[in-house]
């Protein structure tokens, strides 16, 4: 499992010449750093100094806590979901009825796939969400944080974007195709924009 890896086990796996782990992994770990950075930012925004905020600061260090274990499985579901449609292609496909088989099991395994990075586009939002609340009462000494989780969380959604199209352009099936487009049309370009804002009032608030 990628969520229990060391990071140079995981980098020379994604570096090597196999198609898993690869661009939708990336992204689950992108989210994971994002949301393991705001609840850093949290945890240092406590004590008498910050105690009218402390309810704030405890909400948001569960909520990233969570996203964290949250990114780390959708990671491992990414993975476990590409197999599958790699397994599907190996199928035999010599006669008529192997080939039907194939192309169901293929089709399945695709709209399932799409489901990780689908999903991962909602906690990326939900990591930049978190950002943007906690960036006004958040200790300046780690503010360029909330700058970093953003990006992390604007990458995440981005590729996990690119993910889900590269699934949807061979699914057949329209009905799946048009669920997907309701699971996340217009999703990733909020993440985006909000990303994009925060990190701007952060460099703002840094120069001054």
């Amino acid at each position: 499992m990628i969520s229990s890896e060391p990071i140079s086990e995981y980098l020379a796996s994604l570096a090597a010449r196999e198609p898993t782990p690869g661009g939708g992994a990336a992204a689950a770990l992108h989210a994971a750093q994002g949301a393991a950075l705001v609840a850093m930012v949290a945890r240092y925004t406590t004590g008498a100094k910050y105690e009218q905020h402390a309810e704030l600061v405890q909400r948001t260090i569960t909520a990233a806590d969570g996203l964290v274990v949250e990114a780390l499985r959708l990671a491992d579901a990414d993975k476990h979901a590409f197999q599958g449609v790699i397994d599907s292609y190996k199928l035999p496909s010599g006669q008529e009825d192997l080939r039907a088989a194939r192309t169901a099991s293929i089709q399945e395994a695709l709209i399932l796939a799409a489901q990780p990075p689908a999903q991962l586009i909602k906690v990326a939002g939900a990591i930049v969400d978190l950002a943007t609340e906690l960036f006004e009462v958040a200790n300046a000494n780690v503010i360029s944080d909330i700058a970093a989780a953003a990006d992390a969380a604007r990458a995440a959604a981005t590729t996990a974007r690119v993910n889900i199209d590269i699934n949807v352009v061979a699914i057949k099936d329209t009905a799946a195709r048009s669920r997907l487009a309701g699971q996340t049309d217009g999703l990733e370009e909020k993440v985006v924009l909000a990303a994009d804002s925060i990190v701007r009032r952060v460099r703002e608030r840094i120069l001054g």
